[in-house]
């Protein structure tokens, strides 16, 4: 099958057909794969049955790959795959009590990847080892067009202005595990651009990352968090977002660069494994 690109929805998502993960990528279809990741923000492969070795060579065609910097997270003999996932190293499901497994849930909050960091990450590519049959889903929304439908008076007050990206809220919102000091001196915290313009599109959208913001340049916390609940509230809207229901072996990619994403609730008494791998940035916000 020639390799095709189905939108999923009018906004956001497309449904990558002709492509099998394992075999060799050559340079034509990694541009072509590019092209369609800036336009549709979300790609999706159905039935890649792809090792962890086989996902990270496909990831690396797009960028270096980010190691994280919480052992608790990377695999063990890959430190290219962050585990998502509510079984430990030893097959056993974490109870939902777990301060990691605290950590992980909180991602059930509006996030982009990796913005504490300096240089985020560029894109993000999971793949669905072991899912749930029921709940579980990833929800994704398009930022660029968030931006786009800000009233004029709410693009006036995030003009210009900086938002506080910091890993340590995390633990904070989330009740979980807290940064040791050795994770707090890897990531302090950053001011990020509330609005950024993407390196390749050269379109604007908002950059705000829910799960480790509190507070905003030049405004009382009380003022940052009115405003701060106020875009969330937009960027949930449903005609900016694509729900993914996972199917074992679902491969999904999405630009960090222009979106956010969440899980919906499901069984943490059910085997739920997910392994990403993350794409360094082209610099920068």
């Amino acid at each position: 099958m020639a390799l095709s690109f189905r939108p999923l929805t009018p906004c956001i998502g497309a449904e990558v057909q002709g492509l099998d993960m394992r075999a060799p990528l050559d340079a034509d279809t990694a541009s072509r794969l590019r092209e369609a990741w800036v336009e549709h923000k979300v790609l999706v492969l159905h039935d890649q049955p792809v090792s962890d070795d086989q996902h990270a060579a496909f990831s690396r065609h797009f960028g270096e790959l980010e190691v994280h910097h919480q052992g608790i997270i990377k695999d063990r003999t890959n430190p290219a795959i962050f585990k998502v996932s509510n079984v430990d190293d030893d097959g056993n499901i974490r109870p939902p009590s777990d301060l990691t497994m605290k950590q992980l849930l909180a991602t059930k909050i509006w996030h982009t990847d990796s913005s504490f960091r300096e240089n985020p990450a560029m894109g993000s590519i999971l793949h669905g080892v072991e899912v749930v049959d029921e709940g579980g889903q990833t929800c994704f929304t398009n930022m660029e067009a968030v931006y786009e439908a800000l009233p004029d008076a709410l693009k006036a007050k995030v003009k210009g202005r900086r938002c506080l990206h910091d890993f340590a809220y995390l633990s904070v919102i989330s009740g979980g595990r807290k940064p040791s000091e050795e994770e707090l001196a890897a990531m302090p915290a950053i001011w990020q651009p509330m609005v950024r313009v993407h390196p390749v599109s050269g379109r604007k959208s908002l950059y705000i990352s829910p799960i480790y913001n509190e507070k905003i340049e030049g405004m009382e916390d009380a003022e940052a968090k009115r405003l701060l609940d106020e875009l969330y509230e937009i960027a949930s809207d449903p005609r900016f977002v694509y729900e993914h229901t996972w199917a074992r072996d679902d491969v999904v990619m999405w630009d960090n660069r222009a979106t956010m994403h969440r899980i919906l609730p499901y069984d943490p008494a059910k085997r739920r494994i997910m392994h990403r791998t993350t794409i360094v940035g082209d610099g920068p916000v």
